[in-house]
């Protein structure tokens, strides 16, 4: 057989072995689909409309964190399982939950297209169903959050804004759209905006001493920091400030951000003596080596706009951060 018939040969092979759902390396997988946070449910009517469908929108259905009002974490979207065909396979995230013999959790990669994340359950009882749910959706939520954030961030990349002011003034790199332009760069901080159709989304970037966030008193610190010295530097007219909103209790996440120790902090933002008031999302990083915290806040105005996604997209941006 001459080299370029066994070629064509081989790839039709490929092509036409998709579609067992199986994670085999060397089978074709066509690109996922979605929206960000839209979460396809593969599960039959009965079930759905029942106690286990009630177990996945208290899960998957629950108010995303540090908003000032109800929005969900996914955007869910309900078919039978024999409507789970071809095209339908395709969508980047999805949960599979139905009635067999046995008991089974598993979350596979790639199984129909690619990327994609599945969370396949089955157990012989609705009770064991909700069970099954209950003991993972913990685990399948960091997998479709670590999904969505990867996926977020391959969008970001594909029109970045050169910041080289970034890297001189702060030590920090960021993967940012050209969507954002910047606002204040020079001095103590470091702004970037941008416009959408009814206000802005924002990421503002400072540091603060070493001493000025302890372990055994985080939350309180870091909410001290943000009504001081980040008070202090976004300018606001009339002599207002840019302070937390003292009636909603912040939410406070440890994690890492590049390898270094940060503290994650959702809550809602206002300004004093004006009606104007948002969600955040700060990271607060240990920049032991250049001795500060390093602070990364992305903060949305947008009165008439869900801000789920918004928030979403920066939370994306300053996980992308490597430090100096």
């Amino acid at each position: 057989m001459k080299p370029i018939y066994a070629a064509l040969l081989g790839l039709f092979f490929v092509a036409t072995s998709c579609g067992d759902g199986s994670n085999s390396t060397s089978t074709y997988r066509p690109d996922s689909v979605g929206n960000i946070n839209s979460l396809q449910i593969v599960t039959s009517e009965e079930l759905w409309n029942g106690d286990v469908g009630e177990s996945i929108r208290e899960y998957f259905a629950a108010p995303a964190d540090g908003l000032p009002q109800d929005e969900p974490l996914y955007s869910m979207v309900q078919m039978k399982p024999s409507s789970f065909t071809d095209f339908a396979q395709r969508y980047r995230i999805f949960l599979h939950v139905t009635i067999s013999d046995s008991t089974n959790f598993s979350l596979n990669q790639n199984s129909f297209a690619k990327p994609q994340t599945g969370a396949f359950l089955t157990a012989p009882t609705t009770e064991a169903l909700i069970a099954l749910l209950q003991e993972n959706q913990e685990k399948i939520k960091a997998a479709f959050y670590a999904s969505e954030i990867k996926e977020k961030q391959k969008r970001i990349r594909l029109s970045l804004r050169k910041l080289d002011t970034l890297q001189q003034e702060f030590g920090v790199t960021l993967k940012v759209p050209t969507a954002y332009r910047v606002a204040k760069s020079g001095g103590d901080y470091y702004w970037l905006r941008k416009s959408i159709e009814a206000g802005t989304t924002n990421i503002f970037i400072y540091e603060a001493p070493l001493n000025a966030i302890r372990k055994d008193s985080a939350m309180a610190d870091i909410i001290n920091v943000r009504n001081t010295i980040g008070a202090e530097l976004l300018p606001v007219e009339d002599g207002s400030k840019f302070i937390t909103e003292a009636a909603y209790s912040p939410l406070l996440f440890s994690s890492e951000l590049d390898g270094k120790e940060t503290y994650i902090t959702k809550g809602t933002w206002e300004i004093t003596d004006a009606y104007m008031a948002g969600p955040f999302v700060n990271y607060a990083v240990k920049d032991d080596a250049n001795n500060r915290w390093l602070i990364l806040e992305g903060f949305t105005y947008a009165p008439s706009e869900e801000k789920r996604d918004l928030q979403f997209e920066l939370e994306a941006i300053i996980k992308s951060a490597k430090i100096k």
